[in-house]
C-alpha cells in the first residue's frame, strides 16, 4: 500500500498572485488547505526604526512607501498625529482637499484592487479599464505634488501647496494629433478642479462597466461566493477593519465613528455585507467607489466657492512662503531651520488613525521632547488580516487561496514594514 500524508507547497513569494514578496507555506491533503502559514521577512526594511533618526518632517515621504498603493492616506495618519501633539488648526481648506484626496486614494486603491484581484481569478479585461480611471487619478496626484506616486502633499499643519489653476495637456505626437488630441485634451483645458469634477461625472458610468462584467459573471460568483467566509463575531475578534469588516456585515467605519477633518459635514453611506464571504466584499468595494465619488463632488464644490490658505501660519512648523523667505530674514531663518532641525513635539504620546481603503491605518508616536520620534508604531490594517490566513484558507482549495489572498487586499510594504 501507497502511504497517504500530507504534503507542503510553498506559495510564493515568486507566485504572480502572492500580491509583494508574500511566503505561503501550504500544507495540503490532496488539493484541499489543511494549513496555510503566512512567512514574512522577505521585504523588511525597518521603516519605525528608521523614522526614529530623522526629523519629524523628513519622515512623511517614509509613509507614502508603506502601502504604495494608498500613498496620502498614510501621510494623513501621520501629519495628523504630529498636529495633534503640537495642537496645530488646520485651515479648513486644507482639511477639505485632505478628504478631497483621501478618497482619491481609495478609488486608487480600489481599483488596484478589482483590477488585480480579477486577473487572479482570470478576468483579464477589468483590470485594463481600471487602469484606465488609475491614469486620470495618478494625473491629479501628479497636478498638486510632482510625482504620480510618493506625493509626500499632506504637510503638518495643512499641505504642501493650493490647488493648482491648470491641468498638464497632452503634446502632439505620432500617437496622438488632431481630433483624438483636443478630445484628450478636453477636461484639461481649466483648473484641477474643473478636470475632478469631469471625472466624477462620467465615473459611475465606468463602475456600471466593471459590475456589467463581473457582478452577474457566473464564473466570478463561482469563484468568490461562499469563500473565505468570516462571522461578524470572528471579524472583530481577529481585528478586521474596512471592507474586511463591513462585508462581514458591521457597520465600522472611522468617518462616520470617530470622525475627522471635515468628513462629519459631508454626506455618504457605509456599505455592508451579509454573508461576509469574498463576495460580499467585492460588493462592499465597488459600492464603496461610489460612495467615494459622491464625497470628492461634495468637495469640489466647496472649494470651488471658498478659496483661503492651506498651511497653518506657525512658521516654526510650516515653511514662509518663498515670497517672504527672499524679502524677510526671520522668514528666511524659519525656513533654514525648519529644513534642516524640523521642530520639537511636547513630550507625551499620541495615537492617529484614519479609514485607510484597507482599514484602519494608526500611528502610534511618542516623543521625548525631541525633535524626532522616540518611538514609532504603525497600525497597518493588511496585518490581522493577513495573520486570519490561515483560518479564512482552511478546507479551501489551493485556487481558492488566490480568491482569500486577493479578497484581503494586501500590499506588502505596509504589513512587513
Amino acid at each position: 500500500m501507497p502511504e497517504i500524508r500530507n504534503y507542503t507547497l510553498n506559495f510564493g513569494p515568486q507566485h504572480p498572485s502572492a500580491h509583494g514578496v508574500l511566503r505561503l507555506v501550504l500544507e495540503l491533503d490532496g488539493e484541499t488547505i489543511v494549513r496555510a502559514d503566512p512567512h514574512i521577512g522577505l521585504l523588511h526594511r525597518g521603516t519605525e526604526k528608521l523614522i526614529e533618526y530623522k526629523p519629524y518632517n523628513q519622515s512623511i515621504g517614509y509613509m507614502d512607501r508603506l502601502d504604495y498603493v494608498s500613498m496620502m492616506s498614510n501621510e494623513h495618519a501621520y501629519v495628523m498625529a504630529i498636529e495633534k501633539m503640537l495642537g496645530v488648526q488646520v485651515p479648513e481648506r486644507a482639511q477639505y482637499i485632505r478628504v478631497m484626496f483621501d478618497e482619491i486614494t481609495r478609488i486608487l486603491n480600489h481599483l488596484m484592487w478589482v483590477g488585480a484581484h480579477a486577473l487572479d481569478i482570470g478576468a483579464m479585461t477589468v483590470f485594463l479599464y481600471a487602469f484606465r480611471e488609475r491614469e486620470d487619478l495618478m494625473d491629479c496626484y501628479e497636478a498638486v505634488s510632482g510625482a504620480r506616486m510618493h506625493a509626500t502633499y499632506y504637510r503638518p499643519g495643512g499641505v504642501y501647496r493650493d490647488l493648482p489653476d491648470t491641468m498638464a495637456k497632452y503634446a502632439e505626437s505620432k500617437w496622438h494629433k488632431g481630433k483624438d488630441l483636443a478630445q484628450l485634451n478636453e477636461t484639461r483645458e481649466g483648473s484641477l478642479l474643473d478636470f475632478i469634477e469631469a471625472f466624477t461625472q462620467r465615473f459611475p458610468g465606468y463602475v456600471d462597466e466593471y459590475e456589467t462584467l463581473l457582478t452577474d459573471n457566473r464564473i466570478w460568483k463561482q469563484r468568490t461566493v461562499d469563500i473565505g467566509i468570516v462571522s461578524p463575531e470572528r471579524a472583530l475578534q481577529l481585528g478586521f477593519t474596512g471592507p474586511m469588516l463591513r462585508g462581514s456585515g458591521i457597520a465600522w467605519d472611522l468617518r462616520k465613528t470617530q470622525p475627522y477633518e471635515v468628513y462629519d459635514k459631508l454626506d455618504f453611506d457605509i456599505p455592508v455585507g451579509v454573508t461576509g464571504d469574498s463576495y460580499d466584499r467585492y460588493l462592499v468595494r465597488i459600492a464603496e467607489m461610489r460612495e467615494s465619488n459622491k464625497i470628492i463632488k461634495q468637495c469640489v464644490d466647496w472649494l470651488k466657492k471658498n478659496p483661503g490658505p492651506v498651511m497653518a501660519t506657525d512658521h516654526k512648523v510650516t515653511p514662509p512662503s518663498r515670497e517672504d523667505a527672499k524679502s524677510n530674514m526671520e522668514a528666511l531663518i524659519h525656513h533654514f531651520k525648519l529644513f534642516t532641525e524640523g521642530f520639537s513635539l511636547p513630550a507625551g504620546e499620541a495615537y492617529s488613525a484614519v479609514e485607510h481603503p484597507k482599514g484602519e491605518f494608526g500611528i502610534y508616536m511618542v516623543s521625548d521632547g525631541a525633535n524626532k520620534p522616540y518611538r514609532l508604531k504603525v497600525r497597518a490594517p493588511g496585518f490581522p488580516h493577513l495573520a486570519a490566513l490561515d483560518e479564512m484558507a482552511k478546507g479551501h482549495m489551493i485556487a481558492d487561496v488566490v480568491t482569500i489572498i486577493g479578497t484581503q487586499d494586501i500590499v506588502f510594504g505596509e504589513i512587513d514594514r
